[in-house]
Protein backbone atom coordinates (compact mmCIF):
# COMPACT_ATOMS: atom_id res chain seq x y z
CA UNK A 1 0.00 0.00 0.00
CA UNK A 2 0.84 3.80 -0.82
CA UNK A 3 2.03 5.92 2.41
CA UNK A 4 1.09 9.26 2.40
CA UNK A 5 4.31 11.02 1.03
CA UNK A 6 3.09 8.76 -2.35
CA UNK A 7 0.39 9.57 -2.10
CA UNK A 8 1.02 13.64 -1.64
CA UNK A 9 3.07 13.29 -4.81
CA UNK A 10 0.57 11.13 -6.87
CA UNK A 11 -1.75 14.17 -6.42
CA UNK A 12 0.96 16.81 -7.18
CA UNK A 13 1.40 15.10 -10.48
CA UNK A 14 -2.24 15.10 -11.28
CA UNK A 15 -1.91 18.81 -10.18
CA UNK A 16 0.51 20.08 -12.80
CA UNK A 17 3.28 19.87 -10.70
CA UNK A 18 6.58 19.84 -12.65
CA UNK A 19 9.18 20.32 -10.11
CA UNK A 20 9.55 21.26 -5.84
CA UNK A 21 12.32 23.61 -5.16
CA UNK A 22 13.84 22.43 -1.85
CA UNK A 23 16.30 21.29 0.53
CA UNK A 24 16.19 18.19 1.25
CA UNK A 25 16.43 16.60 5.23
CA UNK A 26 14.89 15.33 8.22
CA UNK A 27 11.25 15.74 7.84
CA UNK A 28 11.33 15.94 4.56
CA UNK A 29 13.47 12.76 3.75
CA UNK A 30 10.17 10.96 2.69
CA UNK A 31 8.40 13.21 0.06
CA UNK A 32 11.65 13.15 -1.58
CA UNK A 33 12.20 9.29 -1.94
CA UNK A 34 8.48 9.43 -3.34
CA UNK A 35 9.59 11.83 -5.64
CA UNK A 36 12.77 9.65 -6.71
CA UNK A 37 10.62 6.99 -7.13
CA UNK A 38 7.79 8.39 -8.79
CA UNK A 39 9.82 9.90 -11.22
CA UNK A 40 7.89 12.44 -13.06
CA UNK A 41 8.59 15.54 -10.44
CA UNK A 42 11.68 17.06 -10.59
CA UNK A 43 13.66 17.71 -7.31
CA UNK A 44 15.37 21.21 -7.68
CA UNK A 45 18.06 21.52 -4.85
CA UNK A 46 18.43 25.13 -3.97
CA UNK A 47 20.96 25.81 -1.61
CA UNK A 48 18.57 28.38 0.30
CA UNK A 49 14.76 27.51 0.99
CA UNK A 50 14.27 31.97 0.31
CA UNK A 51 15.62 30.87 -3.41
CA UNK A 52 13.98 28.06 -3.76
CA UNK A 53 10.39 29.72 -3.04
CA UNK A 54 11.27 33.01 -5.14
CA UNK A 55 11.91 30.27 -8.28
CA UNK A 56 9.06 28.93 -7.57
CA UNK A 57 6.81 31.88 -7.41
CA UNK A 58 8.65 32.77 -10.74
CA UNK A 59 7.48 29.88 -12.28
CA UNK A 60 4.15 30.31 -11.35
CA UNK A 61 3.90 33.91 -12.85
CA UNK A 62 5.71 33.26 -15.69
CA UNK A 63 3.31 30.21 -16.40
CA UNK A 64 0.34 31.05 -15.03
CA UNK A 65 0.40 27.57 -13.43
CA UNK A 66 0.59 25.87 -10.00
CA UNK A 67 4.20 25.81 -9.17
CA UNK A 68 5.25 24.12 -5.39
CA UNK A 69 8.23 24.53 -2.92
CA UNK A 70 9.00 22.76 0.19
CA UNK A 71 10.88 23.31 3.90
CA UNK A 72 11.79 21.04 6.73
CA UNK A 73 11.35 21.80 9.98
CA UNK A 74 12.08 24.76 12.09
CA UNK A 75 14.76 26.65 9.90
CA UNK A 76 13.82 25.61 6.36
CA UNK A 77 10.50 27.10 7.05
CA UNK A 78 11.73 30.67 8.37
CA UNK A 79 14.14 30.85 4.98
CA UNK A 80 10.76 30.04 2.91
CA UNK A 81 8.92 33.23 4.48
CA UNK A 82 10.60 36.03 2.29
CA UNK A 83 10.21 34.22 -1.23
CA UNK A 84 6.51 32.73 0.10
CA UNK A 85 5.73 36.54 0.71
CA UNK A 86 6.94 37.51 -2.58
CA UNK A 87 4.83 35.09 -4.50
CA UNK A 88 1.65 35.71 -2.35
CA UNK A 89 1.85 39.77 -2.74
CA UNK A 90 2.35 39.23 -6.51
CA UNK A 91 -0.36 36.47 -6.42
CA UNK A 92 1.48 33.71 -7.71
CA UNK A 93 -0.11 30.31 -7.41
CA UNK A 94 2.18 28.48 -5.01
CA UNK A 95 1.47 24.98 -3.00
CA UNK A 96 4.17 25.20 0.07
CA UNK A 97 5.30 22.08 1.66
CA UNK A 98 6.34 22.78 5.64
CA UNK A 99 7.33 19.16 6.71
CA UNK A 100 7.38 19.56 10.53
CA UNK A 101 8.77 17.50 13.44
CA UNK A 102 6.51 14.38 14.35
CA UNK A 103 3.26 15.17 15.44
CA UNK A 104 3.34 13.57 18.64
CA UNK A 105 6.26 15.95 19.49
CA UNK A 106 3.62 18.73 19.17
CA UNK A 107 4.11 21.49 21.95
CA UNK A 108 6.53 20.16 23.82
CA UNK A 109 9.23 22.61 22.60
CA UNK A 110 11.22 19.81 20.70
CA UNK A 111 14.37 20.66 18.51
CA UNK A 112 13.32 22.83 15.71
CA UNK A 113 9.52 22.82 16.85
CA UNK A 114 7.98 26.18 14.67
CA UNK A 115 3.97 26.28 14.33
CA UNK A 116 3.41 26.72 10.81
CA UNK A 117 -0.06 28.06 11.22
CA UNK A 118 1.39 31.40 13.09
CA UNK A 119 4.25 31.50 10.86
CA UNK A 120 2.75 31.59 7.59
CA UNK A 121 -0.90 33.09 8.64
CA UNK A 122 0.41 36.35 7.00
CA UNK A 123 1.57 34.95 3.71
CA UNK A 124 -1.04 32.31 2.37
CA UNK A 125 -4.70 32.05 1.52
CA UNK A 126 -4.84 28.44 3.02
CA UNK A 127 -2.74 27.11 6.11
CA UNK A 128 -3.28 24.26 7.69
CA UNK A 129 -1.49 21.26 9.41
CA UNK A 130 -2.46 17.30 8.48
CA UNK A 131 -2.06 15.16 11.37
CA UNK A 132 -3.79 12.31 10.38
CA UNK A 133 -3.78 10.02 6.93
CA UNK A 134 -7.45 11.29 6.39
CA UNK A 135 -6.55 14.43 6.66
CA UNK A 136 -3.79 14.91 3.48
CA UNK A 137 -5.56 14.60 0.41
CA UNK A 138 -8.70 16.93 1.51
CA UNK A 139 -6.53 19.68 2.77
CA UNK A 140 -3.50 19.27 0.02
CA UNK A 141 -6.61 19.56 -2.60
CA UNK A 142 -8.01 22.87 -0.90
CA UNK A 143 -4.96 24.32 -1.01
CA UNK A 144 -4.19 23.83 -4.39
CA UNK A 145 -8.13 25.24 -5.21
CA UNK A 146 -7.29 28.07 -3.14
CA UNK A 147 -4.20 28.84 -4.65
CA UNK A 148 -5.25 28.82 -8.20
CA UNK A 149 -8.38 30.63 -7.75
CA UNK A 150 -7.60 33.19 -5.01
CA UNK A 151 -4.29 33.51 -5.92
CA UNK A 152 -1.42 33.13 -3.98
CA UNK A 153 0.01 30.99 -1.48
CA UNK A 154 -1.05 27.81 0.20
CA UNK A 155 0.75 25.60 3.32
CA UNK A 156 0.37 22.34 3.84
CA UNK A 157 2.22 21.64 7.15
CA UNK A 158 3.26 17.77 7.40
CA UNK A 159 4.48 16.06 10.24
CA UNK A 160 7.30 13.88 9.46
CA UNK A 161 5.73 10.75 11.25
CA UNK A 162 2.59 10.91 8.84
CA UNK A 163 4.73 10.83 5.55
CA UNK A 164 5.57 7.33 6.49
CA UNK A 165 2.14 6.20 7.57
CA UNK A 166 -0.15 4.07 5.19
CA UNK A 167 -2.47 6.74 2.70
CA UNK A 168 -6.14 6.33 3.29
CA UNK A 169 -8.86 6.32 1.01
CA UNK A 170 -9.41 9.50 -1.05
CA UNK A 171 -13.39 9.93 -1.08
CA UNK A 172 -13.51 13.51 -2.44
CA UNK A 173 -12.12 14.80 -5.63
CA UNK A 174 -8.82 15.42 -6.91
CA UNK A 175 -9.88 17.41 -9.64
CA UNK A 176 -8.52 20.63 -10.68
CA UNK A 177 -11.61 22.37 -11.68
CA UNK A 178 -10.48 25.85 -13.72
CA UNK A 179 -14.05 27.21 -14.49
CA UNK A 180 -13.40 30.83 -16.34
CA UNK A 181 -16.18 32.93 -15.49
CA UNK A 182 -17.42 36.47 -17.63
CA UNK A 183 -17.16 38.78 -14.71
CA UNK A 184 -17.79 42.31 -15.65
CA UNK A 185 -20.49 44.76 -13.97
CA UNK A 186 -24.35 44.38 -14.85
CA UNK A 187 -25.86 46.76 -18.34
CA UNK A 188 -26.87 50.12 -16.27
CA UNK A 189 -23.44 49.98 -14.36
CA UNK A 190 -21.99 49.94 -17.85
CA UNK A 191 -24.23 52.14 -19.64
CA UNK A 192 -23.35 54.68 -16.74
CA UNK A 193 -19.81 54.21 -16.91
CA UNK A 194 -20.52 54.91 -20.93
CA UNK A 195 -22.11 58.06 -20.55
CA UNK A 196 -19.57 59.57 -18.33
CA UNK A 197 -16.65 58.86 -20.96
CA UNK A 198 -19.13 59.94 -23.20
CA UNK A 199 -19.33 63.69 -22.04
CA UNK A 200 -15.98 64.06 -20.72
CA UNK A 201 -12.74 65.11 -23.27
CA UNK A 202 -9.13 65.21 -21.26
CA UNK A 203 -9.59 61.68 -20.17
CA UNK A 204 -6.46 59.02 -19.40
CA UNK A 205 -6.25 55.44 -18.69
CA UNK A 206 -4.36 53.96 -16.39
CA UNK A 207 -3.52 50.46 -16.44
CA UNK A 208 -2.45 48.03 -13.55
CA UNK A 209 -1.83 44.18 -14.17
CA UNK A 210 -5.21 43.41 -14.04
CA UNK A 211 -5.14 44.71 -17.46
CA UNK A 212 -2.66 42.07 -18.65
CA UNK A 213 -4.86 40.26 -20.76
CA UNK A 214 -6.71 43.02 -22.66
CA UNK A 215 -4.36 44.67 -24.16
CA UNK A 216 -6.25 45.16 -27.30
CA UNK A 217 -9.67 46.04 -25.93
CA UNK A 218 -7.44 49.36 -24.02
CA UNK A 219 -5.78 50.60 -26.83
CA UNK A 220 -9.53 50.35 -28.87
CA UNK A 221 -10.48 51.76 -25.74
CA UNK A 222 -7.95 54.81 -25.88
CA UNK A 223 -8.30 55.20 -29.48
CA UNK A 224 -12.02 56.03 -29.45
CA UNK A 225 -11.17 58.68 -27.02
CA UNK A 226 -8.33 59.70 -27.85
CA UNK A 227 -7.09 59.52 -24.26
CA UNK A 228 -3.52 58.69 -23.12
CA UNK A 229 -2.76 55.36 -21.95
CA UNK A 230 -0.22 55.56 -18.69
CA UNK A 231 0.46 51.74 -16.97
CA UNK A 232 2.45 50.27 -13.85
CA UNK A 233 5.55 48.48 -13.85
CA UNK A 234 4.16 45.19 -13.40
CA UNK A 235 1.86 45.76 -16.39
CA UNK A 236 4.41 47.44 -18.99
CA UNK A 237 5.21 44.19 -20.62
CA UNK A 238 1.68 43.80 -21.55
CA UNK A 239 0.36 47.07 -22.51
CA UNK A 240 3.39 49.38 -23.68
CA UNK A 241 3.50 47.43 -26.87
CA UNK A 242 1.70 48.46 -30.34
CA UNK A 243 0.21 51.00 -28.34
CA UNK A 244 0.49 54.61 -30.06
CA UNK A 245 -1.30 55.93 -27.21
CA UNK A 246 1.17 55.27 -24.03
CA UNK A 247 2.47 57.88 -22.22
CA UNK A 248 4.65 55.18 -20.29
CA UNK A 249 5.11 54.85 -16.28
CA UNK A 250 4.23 56.65 -13.05
CA UNK A 251 5.66 55.82 -9.47
CA UNK A 252 8.51 56.25 -8.15
CA UNK A 253 10.24 54.74 -10.81
CA UNK A 254 8.12 56.40 -13.79
CA UNK A 255 8.17 58.90 -15.82
CA UNK A 256 6.93 62.64 -15.84
CA UNK A 257 4.59 62.05 -18.98
CA UNK A 258 2.61 59.62 -17.29
CA UNK A 259 2.42 61.55 -14.54
CA UNK A 260 1.22 64.85 -16.00
CA UNK A 261 -1.07 63.14 -18.28
CA UNK A 262 -2.82 61.85 -15.23
CA UNK A 263 -3.26 65.22 -13.84
CA UNK A 264 -4.10 67.60 -16.76
CA UNK A 265 -7.22 64.98 -17.31
CA UNK A 266 -10.43 65.62 -15.70
CA UNK A 267 -11.54 61.82 -15.86
CA UNK A 268 -8.77 59.07 -15.04
CA UNK A 269 -10.02 55.30 -15.54
CA UNK A 270 -7.91 53.10 -13.41
CA UNK A 271 -7.98 49.55 -15.19
CA UNK A 272 -6.73 46.42 -12.36
CA UNK A 273 -4.76 48.48 -10.24
CA UNK A 274 -3.88 48.50 -6.97
CA UNK A 275 -1.20 51.30 -7.26
CA UNK A 276 0.19 51.94 -4.28
CA UNK A 277 1.65 55.08 -4.35
CA UNK A 278 -0.83 57.64 -3.45
CA UNK A 279 1.27 60.66 -3.87
CA UNK A 280 1.57 60.01 -7.62
CA UNK A 281 -2.79 60.09 -7.79
CA UNK A 282 -4.45 63.75 -9.01
CA UNK A 283 -6.74 64.52 -6.65
CA UNK A 284 -8.77 67.24 -8.92
CA UNK A 285 -10.35 64.97 -11.61
CA UNK A 286 -13.38 62.39 -11.68
CA UNK A 287 -11.70 58.69 -11.27
CA UNK A 288 -13.63 55.77 -12.29
CA UNK A 289 -11.96 52.46 -11.12
CA UNK A 290 -12.78 48.78 -12.48
CA UNK A 291 -11.43 45.80 -10.32
CA UNK A 292 -12.06 42.17 -10.11
CA UNK A 293 -11.19 42.55 -6.16
CA UNK A 294 -13.83 45.13 -5.47
CA UNK A 295 -12.49 45.80 -1.50
CA UNK A 296 -9.65 47.43 -3.82
CA UNK A 297 -11.69 49.80 -4.83
CA UNK A 298 -11.07 53.83 -3.78
CA UNK A 299 -7.99 52.68 -0.97
CA UNK A 300 -5.85 54.21 -2.91
CA UNK A 301 -7.90 56.80 -4.92
CA UNK A 302 -11.17 59.57 -4.08
CA UNK A 303 -12.89 57.28 -6.58
CA UNK A 304 -16.57 58.13 -7.88
CA UNK A 305 -17.71 55.27 -9.95
CA UNK A 306 -16.37 52.03 -8.77
CA UNK A 307 -16.88 48.67 -10.73
CA UNK A 308 -16.31 44.81 -10.39
CA UNK A 309 -15.30 43.05 -12.83
CA UNK A 310 -11.94 41.65 -15.09
CA UNK A 311 -10.67 44.37 -17.39
CA UNK A 312 -11.18 42.18 -20.48
CA UNK A 313 -14.75 41.40 -19.91
CA UNK A 314 -15.71 45.08 -18.98
CA UNK A 315 -14.20 46.71 -21.80
CA UNK A 316 -15.52 44.58 -24.08
CA UNK A 317 -19.14 45.57 -23.16
CA UNK A 318 -18.20 49.08 -22.53
CA UNK A 319 -17.13 49.38 -26.15
CA UNK A 320 -20.60 49.44 -28.29
CA UNK A 321 -21.35 51.96 -26.09
CA UNK A 322 -18.41 54.51 -26.47
CA UNK A 323 -18.81 57.33 -29.10
CA UNK A 324 -15.94 58.23 -31.39
CA UNK A 325 -14.55 61.53 -29.44
CA UNK A 326 -13.13 64.06 -32.62
CA UNK A 327 -11.16 66.05 -30.25
CA UNK A 328 -7.35 64.41 -30.63
CA UNK A 329 -5.73 67.81 -28.96
CA UNK A 330 -5.54 66.33 -25.26
CA UNK A 331 -3.51 63.61 -26.41
CA UNK A 332 -1.55 65.11 -29.05
CA UNK A 333 -0.33 67.47 -26.11
CA UNK A 334 0.34 64.63 -23.81
CA UNK A 335 2.13 62.30 -26.64
CA UNK A 336 4.34 65.59 -27.22
CA UNK A 337 5.27 66.14 -23.77
CA UNK A 338 6.32 62.17 -23.87
CA UNK A 339 8.22 62.66 -26.89
CA UNK A 340 10.57 64.97 -25.01
CA UNK A 341 10.59 62.73 -22.08
CA UNK A 342 12.34 60.28 -24.58
CA UNK A 343 14.66 62.76 -25.72
CA UNK A 344 15.78 64.14 -22.17
CA UNK A 345 16.52 59.51 -21.30
CA UNK A 346 18.62 59.35 -24.63
CA UNK A 347 20.90 62.06 -23.10
CA UNK A 348 22.19 59.33 -20.78
CA UNK A 349 22.33 56.81 -23.52
CA UNK A 350 24.53 58.85 -25.73
CA UNK A 351 26.67 59.70 -23.01
CA UNK A 352 28.20 56.13 -22.04
CA UNK A 353 30.00 57.29 -18.65
CA UNK A 354 33.76 56.55 -18.18
CA UNK A 355 35.95 53.98 -16.99
CA UNK A 356 34.85 52.30 -14.17
CA UNK A 357 31.34 54.85 -13.99
CA UNK A 358 29.24 53.31 -16.69
CA UNK A 359 25.94 54.92 -17.45
CA UNK A 360 23.54 52.19 -16.33
CA UNK A 361 21.16 53.63 -18.15
CA UNK A 362 23.28 53.00 -21.73
CA UNK A 363 23.73 49.16 -20.05
CA UNK A 364 20.19 48.83 -20.01
CA UNK A 365 19.42 50.73 -22.98
CA UNK A 366 22.07 47.77 -24.52
CA UNK A 367 20.53 44.97 -23.18
CA UNK A 368 16.86 46.29 -24.60
CA UNK A 369 18.90 46.24 -28.12
CA UNK A 370 20.40 42.90 -27.67
CA UNK A 371 17.78 41.10 -26.04
CA UNK A 372 15.91 38.30 -27.34
CA UNK A 373 12.30 39.00 -28.86
CA UNK A 374 10.77 36.81 -26.35
CA UNK A 375 13.23 37.41 -23.54
CA UNK A 376 12.09 37.19 -19.56
CA UNK A 377 13.92 39.51 -17.22
CA UNK A 378 13.95 39.21 -13.86
CA UNK A 379 14.96 42.83 -12.14
CA UNK A 380 16.13 43.06 -8.89
CA UNK A 381 14.75 45.63 -6.16
CA UNK A 382 16.65 49.18 -6.14
CA UNK A 383 18.87 50.94 -8.48
CA UNK A 384 18.78 48.00 -11.66
CA UNK A 385 14.76 47.88 -11.06
CA UNK A 386 14.52 51.65 -12.23
CA UNK A 387 17.09 51.38 -14.91
CA UNK A 388 14.70 47.87 -16.27
CA UNK A 389 11.46 49.38 -16.19
CA UNK A 390 12.94 52.79 -17.90
CA UNK A 391 14.99 51.09 -20.47
CA UNK A 392 13.47 47.68 -21.17
CA UNK A 393 10.60 48.07 -23.95
CA UNK A 394 8.05 45.74 -24.46
CA UNK A 395 7.11 43.42 -27.61
CA UNK A 396 4.50 41.37 -26.42
CA UNK A 397 6.38 38.47 -26.05
CA UNK A 398 9.00 39.72 -23.55
CA UNK A 399 8.02 39.37 -19.91
CA UNK A 400 9.56 40.91 -16.35
CA UNK A 401 8.78 40.33 -12.99
CA UNK A 402 10.52 41.50 -9.69
CA UNK A 403 9.81 42.09 -6.34
CA UNK A 404 7.38 44.39 -7.43
CA UNK A 405 4.65 44.69 -4.12
CA UNK A 406 6.85 42.88 -1.55
CA UNK A 407 9.90 44.86 -2.64
CA UNK A 408 12.61 42.54 -1.31
CA UNK A 409 16.20 42.85 -2.44
CA UNK A 410 18.06 39.27 -3.98
CA UNK A 411 14.84 38.44 -5.77
CA UNK A 412 16.20 38.63 -8.95
CA UNK A 413 18.59 35.78 -9.69
CA UNK A 414 16.26 32.92 -8.26
CA UNK A 415 13.61 34.05 -9.71
CA UNK A 416 15.46 33.60 -12.78
CA UNK A 417 16.32 30.13 -11.96
CA UNK A 418 12.14 29.74 -11.61
CA UNK A 419 11.58 30.97 -14.94
CA UNK A 420 14.87 28.72 -16.88
CA UNK A 421 13.79 25.76 -15.60
CA UNK A 422 9.85 26.97 -16.63
CA UNK A 423 11.11 28.17 -20.20
CA UNK A 424 13.77 26.05 -21.31
CA UNK A 425 13.55 27.88 -25.10
CA UNK A 426 13.44 30.90 -23.68
CA UNK A 427 16.11 33.18 -22.75
CA UNK A 428 16.85 34.71 -19.33
CA UNK A 429 18.18 37.55 -17.74
CA UNK A 430 18.54 38.75 -14.50
CA UNK A 431 19.30 42.45 -13.80
CA UNK A 432 21.02 42.13 -10.30
CA UNK A 433 22.84 45.00 -8.23
CA UNK A 434 25.44 44.12 -6.22
CA UNK A 435 23.75 44.75 -2.80
CA UNK A 436 21.15 42.18 -4.10
CA UNK A 437 23.13 39.29 -5.79
CA UNK A 438 25.55 39.12 -2.45
CA UNK A 439 22.97 38.13 -0.38
CA UNK A 440 22.00 35.07 -2.24
CA UNK A 441 25.40 33.98 -4.07
CA UNK A 442 25.15 30.91 -2.83
CA UNK A 443 22.49 29.86 -5.37
CA UNK A 444 24.79 30.33 -8.18
CA UNK A 445 25.51 27.38 -7.41
CA UNK A 446 22.14 25.91 -8.38
CA UNK A 447 22.45 27.54 -11.56
CA UNK A 448 25.59 25.71 -13.10
CA UNK A 449 24.51 22.28 -11.11
CA UNK A 450 21.38 22.40 -13.40
CA UNK A 451 23.36 24.21 -16.39
CA UNK A 452 20.88 26.94 -16.67
CA UNK A 453 21.72 29.21 -19.44
CA UNK A 454 20.79 32.79 -17.75
CA UNK A 455 22.86 35.85 -18.05
CA UNK A 456 22.75 37.89 -14.48
CA UNK A 457 23.96 41.30 -15.61
CA UNK A 458 25.44 42.90 -12.08
CA UNK A 459 24.90 46.82 -11.84
CA UNK A 460 28.28 47.11 -9.77
CA UNK A 461 27.93 50.68 -8.37
CA UNK A 462 29.84 49.75 -5.26
CA UNK A 463 26.52 50.80 -3.03
CA UNK A 464 23.16 50.21 -2.09
CA UNK A 465 22.50 52.69 -4.40
CA UNK A 466 18.19 53.15 -3.61
CA UNK A 467 19.17 53.60 -0.18
CA UNK A 468 21.62 56.33 -0.91
CA UNK A 469 19.57 58.07 -2.56
CA UNK A 470 16.40 57.94 -0.37
CA UNK A 471 18.60 59.29 2.16
CA UNK A 472 19.98 62.05 0.30
CA UNK A 473 16.36 63.36 -0.54
CA UNK A 474 15.26 63.23 2.65
CA UNK A 475 18.60 65.48 4.12
CA UNK A 476 20.99 62.88 5.44
CA UNK A 477 24.47 62.21 3.97
CA UNK A 478 24.62 58.78 2.92
CA UNK A 479 26.34 56.44 4.96
CA UNK A 480 26.63 52.65 5.43
CA UNK A 481 25.83 52.05 2.06
CA UNK A 482 29.25 51.81 0.39
CA UNK A 483 29.21 48.24 -0.71
CA UNK A 484 32.81 46.00 -0.18
CA UNK A 485 32.46 43.81 -3.26
CA UNK A 486 33.96 40.57 -4.16
CA UNK A 487 35.36 39.85 -7.78
CA UNK A 488 31.48 38.84 -8.54
CA UNK A 489 32.93 37.39 -12.10
CA UNK A 490 35.57 35.38 -10.80
CA UNK A 491 33.24 34.38 -7.67
CA UNK A 492 30.91 32.92 -10.84
CA UNK A 493 34.00 31.16 -12.09
CA UNK A 494 34.32 29.35 -8.98
CA UNK A 495 30.73 28.29 -9.10
CA UNK A 496 31.49 26.85 -12.43
CA UNK A 497 29.93 29.96 -14.90
CA UNK A 498 31.27 32.61 -16.96
CA UNK A 499 32.29 35.35 -16.13
CA UNK A 500 33.13 39.14 -17.75
CA UNK A 501 34.00 42.03 -16.26
CA UNK A 502 33.12 45.35 -17.78
CA UNK A 503 34.92 48.46 -16.61
CA UNK A 504 34.82 50.57 -19.68
CA UNK A 505 31.70 52.06 -21.43
CA UNK A 506 34.02 51.08 -25.14
CA UNK A 507 33.71 47.41 -24.08
CA UNK A 508 30.20 46.95 -22.91
CA UNK A 509 28.62 46.06 -26.49
CA UNK A 510 31.08 43.24 -26.48
CA UNK A 511 30.79 42.03 -23.79
CA UNK A 512 26.94 41.81 -23.49
CA UNK A 513 26.71 40.12 -26.61
CA UNK A 514 29.62 37.70 -25.48
CA UNK A 515 27.66 36.90 -22.65
CA UNK A 516 24.16 36.60 -24.49
CA UNK A 517 25.45 34.17 -27.06
CA UNK A 518 27.58 31.97 -24.83
CA UNK A 519 25.40 28.38 -24.44
CA UNK A 520 25.74 28.30 -20.58
CA UNK A 521 25.04 30.37 -17.25
CA UNK A 522 27.41 33.66 -17.45
CA UNK A 523 27.08 36.88 -15.02
CA UNK A 524 28.30 39.82 -16.17
CA UNK A 525 30.21 42.26 -13.69
CA UNK A 526 29.39 45.48 -15.15
CA UNK A 527 31.23 48.83 -13.15
CA UNK A 528 28.04 51.33 -13.28
CA UNK A 529 28.54 55.15 -12.12
CA UNK A 530 27.53 55.01 -8.38
CA UNK A 531 26.37 58.87 -7.94
CA UNK A 532 23.68 58.00 -10.91
CA UNK A 533 20.41 59.53 -9.45
CA UNK A 534 16.74 58.18 -10.26
CA UNK A 535 14.76 60.66 -9.87
CA UNK A 536 11.06 60.34 -9.50
CA UNK A 537 9.00 61.94 -11.83
CA UNK A 538 7.66 64.55 -9.94
CA UNK A 539 10.11 65.86 -7.71
CA UNK A 540 8.72 67.69 -4.37
CA UNK A 541 10.18 70.91 -3.03
CA UNK A 542 11.16 68.78 -0.20
CA UNK A 543 13.13 66.91 -1.81
CA UNK A 544 14.91 69.02 -3.81
CA UNK A 545 15.75 70.68 -0.32
CA UNK A 546 16.61 68.00 1.04
CA UNK A 547 18.86 66.80 -1.91
CA UNK A 548 20.42 70.58 -1.27
CA UNK A 549 20.71 69.95 2.63
CA UNK A 550 22.63 66.55 2.14
CA UNK A 551 25.08 67.27 -0.55
CA UNK A 552 25.85 70.27 2.10
CA UNK A 553 26.70 67.82 5.01
CA UNK A 554 28.72 65.94 2.36
CA UNK A 555 31.06 68.92 1.99
CA UNK A 556 30.88 69.66 5.43
CA UNK A 557 32.58 66.55 5.99
CA UNK A 558 35.11 66.45 3.63
CA UNK A 559 33.09 64.54 1.42
CA UNK A 560 33.31 67.21 -1.78
CA UNK A 561 34.24 64.97 -4.69
CA UNK A 562 31.45 62.80 -4.21
CA UNK A 563 29.20 66.22 -4.18
CA UNK A 564 31.19 67.15 -7.60
CA UNK A 565 30.67 63.21 -9.21
CA UNK A 566 27.09 63.38 -8.15
CA UNK A 567 26.72 66.89 -10.24
CA UNK A 568 28.82 65.40 -12.95
CA UNK A 569 26.55 62.18 -13.19
CA UNK A 570 23.08 63.69 -13.12
CA UNK A 571 23.83 66.94 -15.08
CA UNK A 572 20.18 66.63 -16.47
CA UNK A 573 18.47 65.82 -13.49
CA UNK A 574 19.92 68.36 -11.47
CA UNK A 575 19.51 71.27 -14.65
CA UNK A 576 15.53 69.90 -14.17
CA UNK A 577 15.76 70.97 -10.39
CA UNK A 578 16.57 74.70 -10.96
Amino acid sequence: MANVADQLVEMLVKAGIKRIYAVTGDSLNEVNDAVRREGSIQWVHVRHEEAGAYAAGAEAQITGNLACCAGSSGPGHVHLINGLYDAHRSAAPVIAIASTVASFEYGTEYFQETNTIKLFDDCSHYNQVATTPKQLPRMLQAGIQAALHRKGVSVIGLPGDLTSMDAAEITTSTQNFNPVALTRPNDEDIARLAALVNQHKKITIFCGIGAAGAHDEVVALSQKLNAPVAYSFRSKMDIQYNNPNEVGMTGLLGLPSAYHSMHESDLLILLGTDFPYTPFMPTDCKIVQVDIKPERIGRRANVDVGLSGTVKDTLAALLPQVEQHTDDSFLKAQLEFYGEVKKNMKIYVDDAGKKDNIHPEYIASLIDELAADNAIFTVDTGMSCVWGSRYINATGKRQMIGSFNHGSMANAMPQAIGAALACPDRQVIALCGDGGISMLLGDLATITQYNLPIKIVVFNNRSLGMVKLEMEVAGLPDWQTEMHNPDFAMVAKAMGMKGITITDPDDARQGLIEALMYKGPALINIFTDPNALAMPPKIELGQVKGMALSMTKLMLNGRMDEVVDTIKANYKHLKDLI
